[in-house]
């Protein structure tokens, strides 16, 4: 990984912590395709357990069901890496954890598992809020395998920052 994305998700895990101590909120995360790297990313702030519960590595169809409470039909209709999959990813760190606030990301990273509907680089990502809701996001991102999680790490920051910053 570069110094330059190094930086910028340590400053996107800054900003973030601060809006989350400044209002009170407690993050989780569940991860598949980014493998913990959210909540490591989030994790070398500083401070930051007074803003972070816990996180998931979900990496498996099995750990999403049992670790989150996906329902495996839901899997078994839409497929892991769906955002109907990463909303319930995202209600299960809310229902299981201390956390008010949810981060989850399900995706291919490659270089295989492609499908052509689910291309390598398809990702959703999804953030969640008890009171504010859910919000998903699919991305199609470009690189390799290390690229795709990098990209994902650095979005799921940036769209957590933004989904808060809303009234």
């Amino acid at each position: 990984m570069s110094a330059y994305l190094t930086s910028d998700i340590y400053q996107l895990s800054q900003r973030l912590g601060l809006m989350l101590k400044e209002n009170g909120l407690i993050v989780g995360t569940a991860e598949s395709c980014t493998g913990g790297w959210i909540a490591q990313a989030v994790t070398m702030v500083p401070g930051s357990s007074s803003w972070f519960d816990a996180g998931f590595v979900t990496y498996s169809n099995q750990s999403k069901v049992q670790q989150l409470g996906v329902d495996p039909n839901l899997i078994d209709q839409y497929g892991a890496v769906s955002d109907v999959v990463v909303e319930k990813m995202l209600i299960g760190v809310l229902t299981r954890t201390g956390a008010n606030c949810s981060i989850a990301t399900s995706g291919v990273a490659g270089p295989d598992g492609g499908t052509e509907d689910k291309p390598v680089g398809t990702v959703w990502i999804g953030v969640g809020h008890e009171i504010k809701g859910l919000m998903t996001r699919k991305f199609l991102f470009e690189g390799d395998r290390n690229s795709v999680r990098q990209q994902s790490v650095i979005e799921s920051l940036s769209l957590m920052e933004h989904f808060l910053a809303q009234d």
